[in-house]
């Protein structure tokens, strides 16, 4: 009998909300559910897996060139734009489930179940991680970076969910208590550094691939 083989990774995208009100930066982080089965309680930035119907959600603004140019690189070749797109709308669609923040134009009959047209142009994509073999679960995620202030949402008005509890700021140059995944945790070092070497983030930057090899995480650059 022959056994299956490992699973392949599914798309993810996940976004990292920073506030950058009075001269110092803040990062959005919530506890994920004990029901989930991946990573339960621990802490991570709002995100979820890419829908089929993200891909066919109309948006106000599409991506940066520059941000969707990076997001095709070392992909499969069958990958589309509107692939990448989904991207894109995934990581505000999970920010709004999760965290209560919508990023975009209040629309009545948004398709996708979202009530507005997500509104990608201030994604910036500086990241990509991918499970390693031998998890319950595999995901290629993809970390958008997005200022609140450029989103034009309030930092105060997020909320609590099912999926993403005890949502906090916390500093991305500072240690943390909360439980993380070491993922997690490389991606914001990684945030953390940008952040130092540029405070604008400019969204041609090459962003940082995460992938896992004989148990031990490596950095390389897409």
């Amino acid at each position: 009998m022959n056994r299956p083989g490992p699973l392949r990774p599914v798309d993810a995208a996940s976004v990292v909300l920073i506030d950058r009100r009075a001269g110092a930066f803040r990062v959005l982080m919530g506890k994920r559910s004990s029901r989930h089965v991946f990573m339960p309680e621990v802490y991570v930035f709002p995100g979820g897996r890419r829908d089929r119907s993200d891909s066919r959600v109309p948006v106000a603004a599409p991506l940066h060139q520059a941000a969707a140019e990076w997001l095709m690189r070392k992909t499969p070749s069958r990958t589309s734009e509107a692939t990448v797109r989904g991207l894109g709308v995934a990581a505000l669609r999970e920010l709004h489930e999760e965290a209560g923040l919508a990023v975009g134009a209040a629309a009545d009959n948004a398709a996708g179940g979202l009530p507005f047209r997500p509104d990608l142009s201030g994604l910036r994509f500086f990241a990509r991680a991918i499970t390693p073999p031998g998890q319950t679960r595999r995901f290629d995620t993809r970390f958008f970076a997005l200022f609140a202030d450029e989103a034009r949402i309030d930092p105060d008005a997020t909320q609590d969910s099912h999926e993403l509890s005890d949502l906090q700021w916390i500093d991305p140059f500072g240690t943390s208590d909360l439980e993380m995944p070491i993922i997690t945790v490389r991606v914001l070092e990684e945030l953390g550094n940008r952040l130092r070497q540029d405070p604008s983030l400019p969204f041609g930057t090459q962003a940082a691939l995460f992938s896992t090899r004989n148990g031990q995480i490596f950095r390389d650059m897409l």
